[in-house]
């Protein structure tokens, strides 16, 4: 399902320019992370994708629907959104009542729902949790809920924002594991995400927040090595990329096993050359 962003322009009371003249389009099954300091204005854009906010100017579309028209519970049906703070978003009082709430909203029942959210829950490793109260898990794990909730909803766009956030490293891989599972399935991914080492190893386009606009959209390869850019944008390049640069590697390594096959290659052309 396609998105268009066209000249979105938001302000929010007290004349705060949020957003300023964005446009893009993403296509059916693309993987995009947003990235830059905070205050760029990327939460904000994004809450313009499944009509959270509306545009002070311009319009959003997913598929044929103009979210300026369209309520924020139907909208759910085509986008699931799964906030930073998973806190601001559960209320029910088991694990699975939370993830059966948005498929109960949108007609499913009886074995359908228990099964799509059994299907879910085992995505993020929390089918054993099903029974217990959101609130006497883990943060890592209340993200994996709400991940979940919105799994179930089985959207053909997904939205995560800041989702390796207090995350340890089996939460990384399983959130990697996520996305690439989430493409697999044809559904498009877009994240929020201060973590460029996650975007580098799972999302194909990058672009770049600030000041209330898009400075770049691109491959992670071009993006990550443009310094001046980044740093205009508040964020450093991936590890890998940094370590490529200090070694004065020719090509751009996004994961380690590019890396080790980049270094390979260099160390054998320099003692072959």
């Amino acid at each position: 399902m396609r998105i268009i962003v066209e000249d979105l322009h938001f302000t929010y009371p007290g004349d705060v320019h949020a957003l300023d003249g964005v446009n893009f389009t993403v296509e059916s099954g693309e993987a995009v992370a947003i990235i830059g300091e905070n205050g760029a204005g990327k939460t904000t854009l994004a809450k313009h994708l499944n009509g959270l906010l509306t545009p002070s100017q311009g319009r959003v579309l997913i598929g044929d629907w103009d979210t300026a028209d369209v309520s924020v519970a139907r909208m759910a049906a085509r986008v699931g959104y799964i906030f930073q703070n998973p806190d601001d978003q559960l209320f029910e009082r088991t694990v699975m009542r939370e993830v059966a709430f948005g498929p109960a909203n949108i007609g499913l029942e009886g074995e359908r729902l228990q099964a799509r959210c059994r299907r879910a829950l085992k995505q993020v490793g929390l089918l054993d949790a099903a029974d217990m109260h959101p609130y006497d898990l883990h943060a890592s794990e209340r993200k994996l809920v709400a991940i979940a909730a919105a799994l179930a909803m089985e959207t053909p766009i997904v939205i995560l924002d800041e989702p390796t956030t207090g995350q340890d490293l089996a939460g990384l891989e399983l959130m990697g594991a996520l996305v690439e599972s989430l493409l697999g399935e044809g559904r498009t991914v877009l994240a929020i995400s201060h973590d460029l080492d996650f975007c580098a190893a799972h999302f194909s386009r990058v672009m770049v927040m600030a000041d209330a606009r898009i400075l770049a959209d691109d491959r992670p390869e071009v993006i990550f090595q443009q310094k001046q850019l980044l740093t205009r944008a508040g964020v450093d390049a991936p590890q890998l990329v940094r370590l490529a640069q200090a070694l004065g590697m020719d090509n751009v390594p996004l994961t380690v096993p590019a890396f080790v096959s980049a270094w390979l290659e260099e160390y054998h052309d320099h003692h072959t050359g």
